[in-house]
């Protein structure tokens, strides 16, 4: 039998699943019937609450532990709960401007230091992880370039992106550069390419890379094997930084030492999760992932609270929470929702 539409659960069974699941997110144990009825401030009989949650185990919004009569909420009653039942808790005044003045601080270390530091304070804020992915570099804008030679056919690239990002690049080329010759691509490339977009810039020096080389005067031929590995996309950086993994060591249900290795080799490899972080990246608001909807084994029994970031509104990351699935989420979102608009003001090249 098909689970009911939303609108189809009762006003009284809709009150007991939200009592559930703030008694089980509270204490993290099966919650029995008696509790249930004082938790829910409903004047019935502990025999009506019964009644009651075997029609909701029966749907799949709760289910019974082997080793207990109380109940828990399944991922499907979390969902319900998180679509239709969840009343946020609106953050402080003071603590939203606390959160601006540090961001906007931790600015002036350039984009990687402000996702440091954003990943740090959701961790401090929900004790659970932080991760936030490094920002986009579409969106980013060269102020200026400048080259150094180096021993042993390198150049050392140093750009200026925005306002305040500096970025030092070891390049290895096919030749000897001397500092004269340096001197004159960067010049050209100053004259042509400040304040145009990183990507815009790639895709001109790979057209004329492309192009006849025969047709390429001397200059140009070394703007475009020098700029080309200058601009070319910067894939160390890419990812994420998460902080507060630890934080997850506190929770019961993730205690198991084998559950927390397959956990933590998951941060260190990445890639599963900045795939479901960038399914984050294609949609607007809040996102919440709960259990197996992330479509990957290691979190089951974990959540996910995502919000994109954006920079003149253009989206330009993803930053969010993992723990478990009986975290607090209407304190969680709100703090996630409120970091990701702060960290996109931090990051507006125009401010």
């Amino acid at each position: 039998m098909s689970p009911p539409l939303e609108h189809d659960l009762g006003e009284r069974a809709r009150t007991l699943l939200r009592a559930l699941v703030h008694c089980y997110i509270r204490d993290g144990k099966p919650v029995g019937s008696r509790s249930l009825a004082r938790e829910a401030g409903l004047a019935v009989s502990p025999a009506t609450v019964r009644n009651v949650m075997a029609d909701l185990e029966h749907y799949g919004y709760i289910t019974s532990p082997h080793t207990s009569a109380g109940r828990v909420p399944t991922d499907r009653g979390l969902r319900f709960y998180v679509d239709c039942l969840l009343q946020v808790q609106p953050m402080g005044r003071e603590t939203v401007e606390r959160l601006r003045r540090r961001l906007a601080r931790d600015r002036e270390e350039g984009t990687d230091g402000l996702a440091d530091s954003a990943s740090d304070l959701l961790s401090q804020l929900t004790n659970l992880a932080g991760v936030v992915t490094v920002p986009r570099r579409e969106w980013a804008v060269l102020r200026h370039v400048e080259f150094l030679p180096l021993s042993e056919r390198r150049v050392l690239a140093i750009l200026v992106i925005n306002q305040r990002d500096v970025q030092n690049r070891v390049l290895h080329t096919d030749r000897e550069f001397d500092e004269a010759e340096l001197q004159r691509i960067a010049n050209y490339l100053n004259a042509e390419f400040a304040g145009v977009e990183l990507s815009r810039i790639r895709e001109s020096l790979v057209s004329a890379m492309q192009a006849d080389q025969q047709r390429l005067d001397a200059l140009m031929r070394s703007v475009v094997e020098v700029g080309e590995k200058a601009f070319a996309e910067d894939r160390t950086n890419s990812g994420y930084v998460v902080a507060g993994q630890t934080n997850l060591m506190d929770f019961e249900e993730l205690s198991d030492v084998e559950r927390l290795r397959e956990l933590f080799e998951a941060f260190t490899q990445k890639r599963d999760i900045l795939h479901l972080l960038d399914r984050c990246a294609r949609a607007d608001g809040v996102q919440i992932y709960i259990g197996q909807e992330a479509g990957y084994e290691v979190f089951d029994g974990l959540s996910l609270v995502t919000a994109r970031y954006a920079v003149d509104g253009e989206p330009a990351g993803v930053l969010g929470v993992i723990g478990p699935s009986r975290m607090a989420y209407d304190r969680i979102v709100p703090i996630v929702d409120v970091t990701a608009r702060l960290v996109g003001s931090a990051l507006n090249p125009s401010r």
